[in-house]
């Protein structure tokens, strides 16, 4: 059996009897057409079977494929499940188009494989919360692509959108010193490219893979003494995964009155690990957590955090990668504003 040959533009502009160029700007550049020719065009496809123009061969044509690249620290499972990553991603894709993100997963070097970005067919890379000098980034240089970054690193020739990290952290630790705390227990995520979890010297989380690990923790120790604090690392960024960090912290001796969490997540963690042992909150525990992300105000108790607009950052970064695409020069690297929301999750130090 003879297959039947694919109808191409040619075979559009003859039947409409224009050129092959206004049946491509009937694709690509309507405005350069009427409507009714536009129609016309578009009607004549139709009939004839035509899609439209071959998305491959564009791209081999111009070079370029429409696709960005986001880097991420974590695994797929790990980041739709992590509600700060969500809402800050849904509103990129919101700007730049759901269907242009390429997503690629963090691997055993703390974001995605060089080699996987040295092959994605993208025109523009986001880095995600990504360690200093992970290896994907190497190949994003290697590669020329224009490059936003979303919180961490900071990187010369990048364009970035993150937030006041030490402001808001010594927020949270000026409301807990003004509730009478003096035992400080910090949680952080993300101090080791690949964490295992398990107890911080302070030197040792100061000196964290991670920006802003390092700055959160230098806005606790801005507003509270350091001998009053112990650190635990979490082993990921999930709930479960951070619970034995949560256990951790909360069989100390004396016990923490107070928890500084460096995410929501991490805070979360400790609330679910409270009510296992018995422990009332914020009776005899408080805690704080960071990015006011959509659980925190359901948890139970309603959970007291530092607030960076997610939804606004997410914008802003594809903003930026819409003008990178465009040509536009890099501009400054820019911050959204943090503050402070008291919920039921903090009360007075008890005696």
């Amino acid at each position: 059996m003879t297959r039947r040959r694919r109808p191409t533009l040619d075979d559009v502009a003859s039947a409409v009897g224009v050129s092959r160029a206004t049946v491509s700007n009937a694709y690509n550049r309507p405005d350069q057409l009427s409507s009714q020719l536009r129609e016309q065009v578009l009607r004549a496809a139709a009939a004839l079977g035509y899609a439209g123009p071959d998305p491959t061969a564009r791209s081999l044509a111009t070079s370029r494929t429409g696709a960005v690249a986001v880097l991420l620290d974590t695994s797929l499972s790990a980041a739709f499940s992590d509600p700060a990553l969500s809402v800050t991603l849904d509103a990129l894709a919101r700007v730049v188009d759901p269907h242009a993100l390429l997503l690629l997963p963090g691997g055993a070097s703390g974001g995605p494989p060089a080699e996987r970005v040295l092959t994605a067919q993208a025109d523009i890379a986001v880095a995600y919360s990504l360690a200093d000098g992970a290896p994907a980034l190497d190949s994003v240089r290697a590669r020329g692509l224009p490059l936003v970054v979303i919180d961490q690193p900071l990187l010369p020739g990048a364009a970035r959108i993150g937030c006041a990290d030490r402001e808001g952290a010594a927020l949270a630790a000026r409301h807990l010193v003004s509730l009478g705390h003096r035992r400080f227990g910090i949680f952080a995520a993300g101090s080791r490219v690949t964490p295992g979890g398990g107890a911080l010297s302070l030197g040792a989380a100061s000196a964290a893979s991670f920006r802003d690990t390092r700055e959160r923790l230098a806005g606790y120790l801005d507003e509270v003494d350091p001998a009053s604090v112990v650190v635990e690392e979490a082993a990921g960024l999930s709930v479960e995964s951070a619970m034995a960090g949560a256990f951790a912290l909360l069989g100390r001796t004396p016990r923490p009155t107070a928890l500084l969490c460096m995410s929501d997540q991490l805070a979360l963690a400790v609330l679910a690990a409270a009510g296992q042992l018995g422990l009332r909150v914020p009776e005899e525990l408080s805690v704080v957590g960071f990015d006011d992300s959509p659980p925190a105000a359901w948890a139970v108790p309603p959970l007291t955090t530092v607030r960076q607009d997610l939804a606004v950052k997410g914008r802003i970064a594809g903003e930026l990668v819409l003008r990178l695409l465009a040509g536009e020069p890099v501009p400054p690297p820019d911050e959204v504003p943090v503050s402070l929301v008291v919920r039921a999750s903090t009360g007075p130090a008890s005696t």
